[in-house]
């Protein structure tokens, strides 16, 4: 496929289509969902056909007759922006019960019959996983990751020091990495040299609110969310405190919650939970939210160019962003959810670690910054995570030093390209 940038996640879209009956790709718009299929329509050894809801007057048949739809378009099938029909997964299951029954008699393995897109908060997960329960798998999309864009290799980010340092990196200096980040991760903006950032964006975020806020999650008033999305984006890389969001929206909090249910599975926003133990007892229980897009978060808080985000307060919050959101992708596009593996910690003694990993019964201490030269104070509080009982792996402060350096026996300074 010309301009096609290859995505992690392919060969995970691969290994569901040889387990299940059905394979829903969930994200938010124009994160590739339907050009990754359409790779995978392209490369794979038999015919899929591919229809989308987009159309009204197929949306109106698999709405109105979704036998007959079903019968138009004969599996293996991509139905593309399914959410607009949800009614059509009890007809989908009977079909797929139907093909099981003649793999029980005919001794057959049958591939995936039905590739479903769509956004995660139209079909909630529980209609979803409830319909086809033991006949779908699940994958999250996100934006590009830096690696895919770099097209360097594809892993699972776990900060083992042996590991990392087999790994061949490219230096980005500060002024790139902020280009990186105001331009954000939406394929297009990749794909098409001349497209303007800002148009996209400002596209971008009008099609978001006309067409899945306005038709599908009943905002009644459209400018107050857009000004609840600014607000959420000016607080990114912080602790949530919906009070605070809501005052300044001038909604109630009840509707500021349901707004922003509609951010976070619309995979626009990701919420990383306090760390919490049996042992440890004294943690906040205020969730951290992050804009999974960078660039959107810019153009939200309206900053003009990279160069301005680099000398600007939002500068470490950004940084952090982009941090946390790159290693949100490379759990994703390894078939994991991020969220059952990250956490923060912070203390009502003030003590905060950034982020944490906790991986194989292990946990990972990380410091986020966005200085080259980080003194030995950014690790001060690792100590804490003696006391959950796990074995502690090592630490690291991501930062823009230039290589991988100890701090201690146990705690190093790590690149952040290394993500």
């Amino acid at each position: 496929m010309q301009n096609y940038i290859n995505r992690a996640i392919e060969q995970e879209v691969l290994k569901f289509s040889k387990q299940f009956p059905a394979v829903a790709i969930t994200g938010s718009r124009q994160v590739g969902k339907t050009t990754l299929l359409n790779y995978i329509k392209n490369i794979a050894q038999e015919k899929i056909n591919y229809v989308s809801l987009d159309n009204l007057i197929v949306r109106d048949l698999a709405i109105n007759d979704p036998e007959l739809f079903l019968e138009t378009y004969p599996y293996p099938l991509i139905i593309d922006e399914f959410q607009y029909a949800p009614n059509l997964l009890s007809y989908i299951k009977i079909k797929i019960d139907q093909r099981r029954m003649e793999e029980v008699f005919s001794g057959k393995d049958f591939s995936t019959m039905y590739y479903l897109t769509g956004s995660q908060s139209f079909v909630s997960m529980k209609i979803l996983t409830e319909s086809l329960a033991g006949r779908i798998g699940i994958i999250d999309l996100y934006g590009l990751s830096t690696r895919e864009i770099y097209k360097m290799k594809n892993h699972l980010f776990i900060p083992e020091i042996n590991d990392l340092k087999k790994e061949k990196i490219s230096k980005l200096t500060v002024q790139q990495l902020y280009e990186r980040i105001f331009q954000g991760s939406f394929p297009e903006l990749y794909k098409n040299k001349d497209i303007s950032i800002d148009k996209f964006y400002e596209s971008y975020v009008r099609t978001y609110i006309e067409r899945d806020i306005r038709d599908l999650a009943k905002v009644n008033d459209e400018v107050k969310f857009m000004k609840f999305m600014v607000s959420i984006a000016a607080r990114t890389g912080q602790e949530l405190n919906i009070n605070e969001i809501a005052n300044d929206v001038e909604i109630s909090n009840p509707t500021a919650n349901d707004w922003l249910s509609i951010l976070v599975n619309t995979g626009l926003v990701i919420l990383i939970e306090p760390y919490t133990s049996n042992i440890i007892k004294r943690v906040v229980k205020r969730p951290k939210l992050y804009f999974m897009d960078t660039g959107l978060a810019c153009y939200l808080t309206r900053y003009p160019n990279s160069t301005v985000l680099e000398s600007s307060a939002y500068a470490g919050h950004i940084f952090e962003t982009y941090v946390v959101s790159e290693i949100v992708k490379s759990f994703a596009n390894n078939g994991l959810n991020a969220k059952r593996y990250l956490s923060y910690y912070r203390d009502n003694n003030q003590k905060e670690i950034d982020l944490i990993i906790d991986f194989n019964n292990k946990l990972y201490p990380i410091e986020i910054k966005k200085s080259k030269q980080p003194n030995k104070e950014a690790i001060k509080n690792f100590y804490v995570l003696e006391e959950s009982k796990k074995e502690i792996g090592n630490g690291i402060v991501l930062c823009m030093i230039d290589n991988i350096f100890p701090i201690d026996s146990n705690n190093y300074y790590v690149p952040i390209e290394y993500i």
